[in-house]
C-alpha cells in the first residue's frame, strides 16, 4: 500500500496494535493479573483501614473465629485466618504450579536458549536479597525472617508495570513471568522445609503415594478435569496432617498435571464432533461434541482457564484482607520506621531484587549463554528488578509463618508495605531514565513489517496494486495454517479486486520436519508460474511432503519436472526461503500463521469476519478509500 500516513494515523494505529506474538493463553494470564492488581490495592486499604479504626477488634476476631468441616467422625478445624493462609493459598500455588508445568511444557522456559537467562536472573533475585536481609537484620528470630524477600507477587509486579512501564511492554512481562516461574518454586520449596513444622512420616508418605498416582493419570488417558481435582484435594489434607505447610501440596499437584499443545488429530476429531452437532442438533451428539473440545485441550489448562481468574479476582484479595491488617498505631509505625527488620525487608527487597535480576540477567549474555528477548534492553531489564522487589503475597505470607513475636511480625509486614510502594516509585524511574538516557521505549516485538511488499518479488494473490493487504507468514505443515486458507478465500469473495493476499514463507523445522523442503517446493513452482496451485496442493496433502512427494505434484500440475528438481535443490531457492524467515524475525513474527493487515502484525483471532473488520479500520486509519463489500 503507498496511503501517506500522517503522525496522527500511525499514533492511531499504534494505539489499536497489542504487542506481542503471544498465544492467547499467556496473554490472558497476564491481563488477568494486572487486571487484579487494582482489586488487591483495594484490599490492602481497606485492611489497614480496618486494623487502625475504632473496629479493630472486630478485625481480628473475624479471623479467629473458628471453621470447622466434619464428616462422621472426621472433622478438620481451623480459624478463618489459617483456612486462608493453608488453604486458599494452596489453591493459589495449585494454579502456580499448572502454570510452571506449562511453561516448562510448551511455554516460555520449554528451551534451555530460553531458559537461561531467567534462571540465572531468577536465582540472583534471590541470593542477593537474602545477603542483604542478613547483612542488615540482627540475629535471633530476625534471622529467620530471610524467606520474606525471595519471593515476587506476579499479580502486583505486572499491575504496577502497566502503570509506569512503557506502552508496550510485552516481551518484558514474558520475562519477568519467567522469572516469577523461578521465584515460586523456590518460595515454595522454602515454606515446606524451612517454616513447616514437625513431620509426620504415614502421612506423608500418603502425600507422594497420591503424587505418583497423580502423575500416572495422563498415562492412562485420564482427561477429565474431576479425578485431577480430587487427588490433588486429598494430598492437600494428607500434607496438612503430616505438618508441612499445605502450599507444597498445591504446588506439587501442579506440577505434576501436564501441559501439552492440541494435537492435529485432536482438533480435527473435536471440528468433526462440532460439525455433526450442528448438522444434528441433539443432545447426546451435543454432549459427545463438547467431551471432544474437552479432550482436544490439555487438563492442565482447562484448569488454568477455570482457577485462574479466582485466584486473580477472591483469592489474592482475601489473603490481602487477611494479612495486611498491621495496628499502626500506639508507636507501632514509629518503631517500625526505625526497626532492622523493616529496613532489612525493604533493602532486601528493593535493592536486592534490582541488583540480583539485573546481575543475573547481564552474567548471563555476556558469557554467552543466552540473549535477553528481542526488544528488551538492560534498562528494561533494570526497571522490571525494582518492580520484582513488590513481594507481597509470598513475602505476608512466609512473615506469618517466620515471626511468632508480633512485634517483630508487624516491623516486617511495615518492611514489605513499603518495599511496594519504593519499588513501584523507582521502577518508573528507571523506566523513564531508560527511555530517555537509552531510547528504550518499548520493550515489544516488531509490529510492522520490516519491508514492504513487493509485486517483483512476493506471492500476490489479486490485483498488485489493490488497496487491502493481507501479509500471511505460513507453514504448509501447520494444520491451523491449512484452515486460514479457507479464511482467505472468503475475504477475496468479499472484497474482490480491492483485496490482496500476500504469502511468505516461515517454515518451523523443529516441529514440522518437511516444511522447509515443502517452502522450497512451492517456491520451485513459483519460478514456473505456479506458486499458487502448488500452494494449494501441499496444504491439501500435508501428511504427504517427502521429496518424491513434491515431484509428483509438480508432475500433476504439468511442470517441467526436470527443471523443478533443479529448482528445488538450488541454493538460490532456498535462499529465498530463508529470506523470508529473515524477514519472518524482523518483522516480530514468531508463530504460524502470522498475519499482517498493511504493514501492521495482527493479534488475536483470525476468522473472516475479524480481519474484515481489520482491514476495513486500517484502509480508514491510513487514508485509503473505503472498501465495498463485493456481491
Amino acid at each position: 500500500m503507498s496511503a501517506t500516513k500522517t503522525p496522527d494515523t500511525q499514533s492511531r494505529a499504534k494505539r489499536r496494535s497489542l504487542g506481542g506474538q503471544l498465544s492467547t493463553r499467556v496473554r490472558s494470564f497476564m491481563e488477568t493479573e494486572a487486571g487484579s492488581a487494582g482489586l488487591l490495592l483495594i484490599a490492602v486499604a481497606v485492611a489497614l483501614i480496618w486494623a487502625n479504626s475504632p473496629w479493630s477488634d472486630s478485625y481480628t476476631s473475624l479471623w479467629a473465629t473458628d471453621l470447622s468441616l466434619s464428616l462422621g467422625k472426621a472433622e478438620l478445624s481451623m480459624d478463618l485466618g489459617h483456612w486462608v493462609n493453608d488453604g486458599l493459598m494452596a489453591l493459589f500455588f495449585f494454579i502456580i504450579g499448572l502454570e510452571v508445568r506449562y511453561e516448562v511444557s510448551v511455554g516460555e522456559l520449554n528451551s534451555r536458549s530460553r531458559l537461561m537467562i531467567p534462571l540465572l536472573a531468577g536465582i540472583g533475585g534471590m541470593l542477593v536479597p537474602v545477603l542483604l536481609y542478613l547483612a542488615i537484620a540482627p540475629g535471633g528470630e530476625a534471622a529467620m525472617g530471610w524467606g520474606v524477600v525471595i519471593g515476587t507477587d506476579t499479580a502486583f509486579m505486572l499491575g504496577a508495570l502497566a502503570i509506569v512501564g512503557p506502552r508496550f511492554v510485552t516481551q518484558l512481562r514474558v520475562f519477568l513471568l519467567a522469572i516469577t516461574v523461578i521465584d515460586d518454586i523456590v518460595a515454595v520449596t522454602v515454606i515446606g522445609v524451612v517454616y513447616s513444622g514437625s513431620v509426620r512420616v504415614p502421612e506423608l508418605i500418603v502425600a507422594l503415594l497420591l503424587g505418583v498416582v497423580l502423575s500416572a493419570l495422563t498415562r492412562f488417558g485420564v482427561w477429565q478435569a474431576a479425578p485431577y481435582v480430587l487427588i490433588v484435594l486429598v494430598m492437600w489434607l494428607a500434607t496438612l496432617q503430616a505438618g508441612l505447610h499445605a502450599s507444597i501440596a498445591g504446588m506439587l499437584g501442579g506440577l505434576l498435571i501436564p501441559a501439552r499443545n492440541p494435537s492435529r488429530e485432536g482438533v480435527e476429531q473435536a471440528a468433526r464432533l462440532f460439525r455433526a452437532f450442528r448438522q444434528s442438533p441433539l443432545a447426546d451428539v451435543g454432549k459427545t461434541a463438547r467431551r471432544g473440545l474437552q479432550q482436544a485441550v490439555s487438563v492442565n489448562e482447562r484448569l488454568q482457564t477455570v482457577l485462574h481468574p479466582w485466584s486473580s479476582y477472591v483469592i489474592v484479595p482475601v489473603f490481602a484482607l487477611a494479612n495486611a491488617g498491621v495496628d499502626l498505631r500506639n508507636g507501632v509505625l514509629t518503631n517500625a520506621l526505625t526497626s532492622f527488620v523493616t529496613w532489612a525487608v525493604v533493602v532486601g527487597l528493593v535493592v536486592g531484587k534490582l541488583v540480583g535480576i539485573w546481575g543475573g540477567a547481564y552474567l548471563g549474555t555476556r558469557t554467552g549463554l543466552g540473549k535477553l528477548p528481542t526488544g528488551v534492553g538492560q534498562g528494561h531489564v533494570l526497571g522490571g528488578g525494582v518492580l520484582s522487589g513488590i513481594g507481597f503475597t509470598v513475602s505476608l505470607l512466609i512473615v506469618g509463618l517466620a515471626f511468632h513475636d508480633p512485634v517483630m511480625r508487624a516491623e516486617a509486614t511495615v518492611g514489605v508495605l513499603l518495599a511496594a510502594l519504593f519499588s513501584t516509585l523507582a521502577g518508573w524511574l528507571v523506566f523513564h531514565l531508560a527511555a530517555v538516557l537509552r531510547g528504550e521505549t518499548d520493550a515489544d516485538l516488531p509490529r510492522y513489517l520490516d519491508r514492504p511488499v513487493d509485486p517483483e518479488t512476493d506471492h500476490i494473490l489479486g490485483p498488485p496494486e489493490a488497496p487491502l493487504t493481507l501479509v500471511e507468514y505460513g507453514d504448509f505443515e501447520c494444520p491451523f495454517c491449512a484452515r486460514a486458507t479457507g479464511v482467505t478465500q472468503e475475504l477475496r469473495q468479499r472484497f474482490g479486486d480491492q483485496f490482496r493476499y500476500v504469502f511468505r514463507h516461515l517454515p518451523l523445522p523443529d516441529v514440522h520436519p518437511h516444511a522447509e523442503l515443502a517452502a522450497r517446493a512451492a517456491t520451485a513452482a513459483g519460478l514456473q508460474g505456479r506458486f499458487w496451485e502448488m500452494h494449494d496442493l501441499l496444504y491439501k496433502h500435508q501428511d504427504e511432503l517427502e521429496y518424491e512427494d513434491s515431484a509428483g505434484y509438480a508432475a500433476d500440475l504439468g511442470l517441467d519436472v526436470e527443471k523443478f528438481l533443479r529448482d528445488l535443490d538450488d541454493e538460490k531457492t532456498a535462499d529465498r526461503v530463508r529470506a523470508d524467515a529473515a524477514s519472518a524475525e524482523a518483522s516480530g513474527a514468531r508463530g504460524v500463521p502470522t498475519f499482517f493487515i498493511g504493514d501492521r502484525r495482527h493479534t488475536g483471532p483470525y476468522d473472516a469476519a475479524t480481519l474484515a473488520r481489520e482491514l476495513e479500520a486500517y484502509a480508514q486509519e491510513s487514508g485509503v478509500q473505503a472498501p465495498t463489500e463485493q456481491k
